[in-house]
């Protein structure tokens, strides 16, 4: 479907008044209390609202990229369908009126269910399928949902027949049209539960989700969307939502606590603002977390203009975990407020799944079973990434081998065809692997669980030095002598695997004895050092080249070519097209890491 103005218009006017979401109807839950000296105790209410976040297409405890029950080493388990029975379990302790249920978006990309409704039998398509998340979401009886900066991945055609197909909203006070700098998506939704005891209670819940969709997702929202940061929409929703009469205002915000941001000074927003939204805007009682793929069970942040603690809390990604904010309310001078507040999580691997889900998307999973077991070709060797953090492993030089071949095809016979081509690619899972003999979609997709797409970047040789000294802080730094232990050697600063490259079409070694920023040892490039004036072409996946990880200089580089193909489907295209992967016509050690010289490994 076309975003076109009149469209916008009218989706913002109506996102503008809100969502009118008729809650519950509720029993009491506790309406007792202390005597105030009236002769009468106060009136009370208490109510719980569950939240969810970063589901990332999981409906099942499955592994769609090991075709097995998903499993890891703290035993966690995963999906909607675990989830709902929790929140079955909630719902029939609490009172199903005295409850509601919001997530905090990143909801249909992640798995290969998910892809597959996208791109393989998508919801866009006439009379196409309702979407798996939509239908499961929609049986367990969601409130609302905030808006995740992977929600974009897949265009906003994907994304608007999605929330078409949800029976509840989806929020987003800083999800702007890029025209009219109106809100192209509901900024919040009121729910109003009914007390034993005199007026309703009315729960508003502001969506706020992540400035860096502007970088992220360039291709798909550039001149239609902006988004603005957090704090500044908070401070503008807040206080009309409490105007309107809200009793509890709640944030989903997808955006993590820790303040920080992975883009840079690309944006003027922070990405993780959720404890500064706490912190500097008045008037909000608690914040349901997302993005960060952290857990905080509960965390107080002390509001800086009024010394009101409010409650953060983000369950752990995927379904792993069910937050619960349990209110407690009470009737004063003629209104309700919060006289308490806490946080919990429930663990979903504590509870079977809900058989009601299984049953209604049973058919759905089998379908994406054969897809990703269809075989698309053979290997001469098993590869795997296991130790691909410290070592220059073949599995990465595949991704590398095809991401370059790509933008070398891309670029012939045009003004940049002689310039030597490089690429980057980092380990997205320690545990993906291509085994010898058949080669099936799950295993090629299992290399790059991400959406990412493909670009060309032109990149000097002294910037790619110091693209690579960037990368090579995620070693911690270990003496010559020193005892390497290899769990212990990577992730310095909490640096994230996929916040590693690997460049491959130059030899390097990375001491790391060193100091992070002077690591880099002997540069070359076809044996010669590396001319810092010299001119490359760096194949680079979009989230790396609009800014993700702020690795220096690519963001700004010049842009030779890009591609709208997911690089997982250019990897399964390359190997059915090749017919056989053989690891001897690409695998080499590029680079390796040292100590004073004396390799490590």
């Amino acid at each position: 479907m076309p975003l076109n103005r009149r469209t916008f218009l009218g989706r913002s006017a109506a996102a503008g008044a809100g969502v009118a979401v008729a809650g519950a109807v509720a029993v009491p839950a506790e309406a007792h209390g202390h005597d105030h000296g009236h002769g009468r105790p106060p009136k009370r209410y208490s109510f719980t609202v569950m939240g969810t976040t970063d589901l990332h297409g999981n409906v099942f405890n499955w592994d769609y990229f090991t075709d097995k029950e998903f499993d890891d080493k703290s035993h966690n388990d995963v999906g909607l369908a675990k989830i709902s029975t929790l929140v079955r379990q909630v719902r029939l302790e609490k009172g199903r009126r005295n409850t509601l249920l919001i997530d905090a978006g990143d909801t249909i990309q992640g798995t290969q269910l998910s892809y597959y409704y996208a791109k393989v039998d998508p919801i866009t398509a006439r009379r196409g399928p309702v979407h798996p998340m939509a239908q499961a979401m929609n049986a367990i009886g969601y409130d609302a949902a905030a808006l995740g900066n992977h929600e974009f991945n897949y265009g906003i055609p994907v994304l608007r027949k999605f929330e078409e197909q949800c029976d509840f909203p989806l929020l987003g006070a800083n999800a702007l049209d890029a025209k009219t700098l109106r809100p192209a998506f509901a900024p919040y939704s009121m729910h109003r539960l009914r007390t034993p005891c005199g007026r309703d209670v009315k729960v508003a819940v502001l969506g706020l989700t992540n400035p860096g969709i502007a970088i992220w997702d360039k291709a798909n929202v550039s001149g239609k969307m902006v988004f603005p940061g957090l704090e500044e929409q908070a401070a503008k929703w807040v206080p009309k939502l409490r105007s309107m009469g809200a009793d509890v205002v709640i944030v989903s915000a997808h955006s993590g606590s820790s303040g920080t941001s992975s883009y840079g000074d690309q944006l003027p927003y922070i990405e993780n603002a959720a404890a500064l939204v706490a912190e500097q805007v008045p008037g909000i009682d608690a914040i349901l977390v997302g993005h960060a793929h952290t857990e905080i069970v509960e965390y107080f942040v002390t509001n800086k203009q009024t010394g009101k603690q409010v409650v953060l809390s983000e369950p752990l990604k995927w379904g792993q975990r069910l937050t619960l904010f349990d209110f407690g309310l009470v009737w004063e001078k003629g209104r309700w407020s919060v006289e308490k507040v806490g946080a919990k999580v429930l663990n979903s691997n504590t509870v079977a799944e809900d058989p009601a889900i299984a049953e209604l998307l049973g058919d759905e999973h089998k379908k994406v079973v054969a897809y990703v077991n269809q075989v698309i070709g053979t290997s001469t060797a098993a590869m795997a990434t296991a130790e691909a953090p410290w070592k220059d492993e073949p599995i990465i030089d595949l991704i590398n081998q095809v991401q370059a071949e790509t933008v070398k095809a891309a670029l012939a016979g045009g003004q940049y065809a002689a310039l030597p081509v490089l690429s980057q690619a980092s380990c997205f899972s320690r545990t993906a692997a291509i085994p010898a003999g058949q080669v099936t979609i799950k295993d090629a997709a299992g290399l790059y669980p991400f959406e990412n797409t493909l670009e060309a970047r032109l990149m000097t040789g002294a910037q790619l030095k110091d693209y690579l000294e960037y990368s090579a802080r995620y070693y911690v730094q270990t003496p010559a002598g020193a005892p390497v232990d290899t769990a212990k050697l990577t992730n310095a600063d909490s640096i994230p695997d996929y916040n590693y490259d690997a460049v491959s079409g130059l030899t390097y070694e990375i001491d790391i004895a060193k100091p992070a920023g002077s690591r880099i040892v002997g540069l070359s490039f076809e044996g010669k050092p590396v001319d810092p004036a010299a001119q490359f072409v760096l194949a680079v996946n979009n989230y790396r080249a609009s800014g993700g990880g702020a690795f220096p200089h690519v963001a700004k580089a010049q842009q030779l070519w890009a591609n709208s193909d997911e690089i997982r489907n250019t990897i399964i295209q390359w190997v059915t097209a090749k017919g056989t992967v053989d690891p001897a016509t690409f695998a080499s050690v590029g680079w390796k890491l040292t100590r004073d010289g004396v390799a490590v490994f």
